[in-house]
């Protein structure tokens, strides 16, 4: 086994813009974590409702990725219209913006 057959951890906790944005309607969001921690990404419209909890686990250090879909928690397709992500672990919270288009 050679040095470069390991992934590269992350140096710290980060959210990543979604991409694509605007996006109709998958779009896929990602995060780093510095290392092993419980882990809440969650959807929120743009009065801070809450729509939808996609990650809500204890989960190793390491490069994610998740998709949403456009639908809150119920199964339902939401409206168009600007969409609040945030990221929250017991060390780091971060909160970016996305569009979702029809």
């Amino acid at each position: 086994m050679f040095l470069e057959d390991f992934e590269a951890l992350p140096t710290e906790f980060a959210l990543n813009q979604n991409y694509p944005n605007p996006f109709n309607p998958i779009t896929t969001l990602s995060y780093e974590l510095s290392k092993n921690a419980f882990v809440n990404v969650s959807v929120y419209d743009i009065n801070g409702s809450a729509v939808r909890t996609l990650v809500n686990s204890y989960q190793n250090s390491g490069f994610n990725t998740i998709q949403w879909d456009a639908k809150n928690d119920f199964g339902y397709l939401v409206a168009a219209g600007v969409y609040i992500y945030t990221i929250q672990t017991n060390e780091f919270n971060d909160t970016k913006k996305m569009i979702f288009v029809k």
